[in-house]
């Protein structure tokens, strides 16, 4: 089978984790330290804090930017329920947006239309499928209602958006470095932020809200990255130019090969860099599709069946998503790793295509 993802992790991270094993540092050392100013300025932020998740990092970047119990958070009803469940987590309200139904990212219009209405905190923007929402009119719009912009940059590391990486247009930016994700640690999250107050609360609250020693000025988590995992960080920090490369040259491999397909393929509007962390595609006959790629050695993922507001934890969210519902139902991501070979493409664009019926 062609899994819809394969952590590309070598002997270079081995040997990382190996030193950082032999040297004694095992939890939170120098080697985070590292990791954060590294990753800060690749992604040209400021300062960076490294949790151990990314939902730790949503959680402990709203926490830092006083959005509480009483506060509405706008953000997409399209996206892994981490994003929400962290608004929830820090006591706040999540509203749910109408996406754009060419890059399944938040509709800036839907946005305003809710931020308008006033009694909105804050806007949480997801990096659907490593394309960049659009951070120029959202930017706008949270400019001019005074409101907190955070990006959930969980799946886009390496994205950019007219010549800027994602992480560093928010007040706080978070990744997540997933085994599957486009970067990895094993387990890891990381906030950046252009705010050096907003970096010294995060610091606090994943380390037990300590201020120096053992004197806490405030209650918090232990949500502290590993100096092993940061050692992987760094290695494939490095990677990250290659691992994109080769994401976005499958892409175009399918896109190519898909073009006369009765699918719809992702898109990259002018200004934008995808990353594709995952390959998205829409049909009317998903299930179907999943099924017979299945049968013909293909996996691939529905990414997400069911929008965050019909989730039964959001029993009672009211939400008017139409576009995301709409997706929910004909979403279908394919294999675009880097270990995905050429061979590979031909198999998953022959398996579609005999779907399909079309002469190869």
């Amino acid at each position: 089978m062609i899994p819809i993802a394969d952590p590309d992790v070598g002997d270079a991270e081995i040997q990382a984790v190996r030193e950082a094993m032999e040297s004694g540092s095992l939890a939170c050392g120098e080697r985070v330290k590292q990791f954060q100013s590294e990753f800060a300025a690749y992604c040209g932020a400021d300062y960076g804090v490294a949790t151990t998740n990314g939902t730790t990092a949503l959680h402990a970047a709203l926490h830092a930017l006083g959005i509480g119990p009483g506060d509405r958070v706008v953000t997409t009803p399209f996206s892994f329920v981490a994003t929400a469940n962290a608004v929830r987590l820090v006591g706040a309200e999540p509203v749910f947006a109408d996406i754009d139904p060419e890059t399944y990212n938040l509709d800036p219009d839907a946005v305003e239309a809710i931020v308008r209405e006033g009694d909105v905190d804050a806007i949480l923007a997801v990096h659907l499928f490593g394309l960049p929402a659009d951070m120029g009119r959202l930017a706008e719009i949270a400019d001019e209602y005074d409101l907190w912009l955070i990006e959930d940059a969980a799946q886009a590391h390496a994205a950019e958006f007219e010549g800027r990486k994602v992480g560093s247009f928010g007040d706080a930016a978070c990744f997540s470095f997933y085994p599957t994700k486009n970067m990895t640690t094993g387990e890891g999250g990381m906030v950046l932020t252009p705010h050096e107050d907003v970096a010294d609360r995060v610091q606090r609250f994943i380390d037990h809200g300590r201020t120096q020693g053992y004197e806490h000025g405030s209650v918090g988590h232990n949500f502290r990255l590993t100096d092993m995992a940061a050692a992987i960080g760094r290695v494939q920090l490095e990677r990250l130019p290659e691992f994109t490369r080769a994401r976005r040259a499958n892409a175009a491999r399918l896109t190519e090969a898909l073009a006369d397909a009765p699918v719809v393929t992702p898109i990259e509007p002018a200004g934008y860099t995808h990353v594709y962390h995952q390959y998205t595609v829409r049909c009317a006959d998903r299930d179907a599709l999943q099924a017979h790629l299945a049968d013909h050695g293909v996996t691939a993922g529905v990414y997400y069946p069911l929008t965050i507001p019909d989730q039964p934890a959001y029993a009672g969210y009211d939400a008017d998503v139409p576009e995301a519902r709409r997706a929910a139902e004909e979403v279908l991501s394919l294999p675009v790793h880097p270990h995905v070979s050429a061979e590979d493409i031909e198999t998953i664009t022959a398996a579609l295509r005999s779907f399909y019926a079309i002469p190869s």
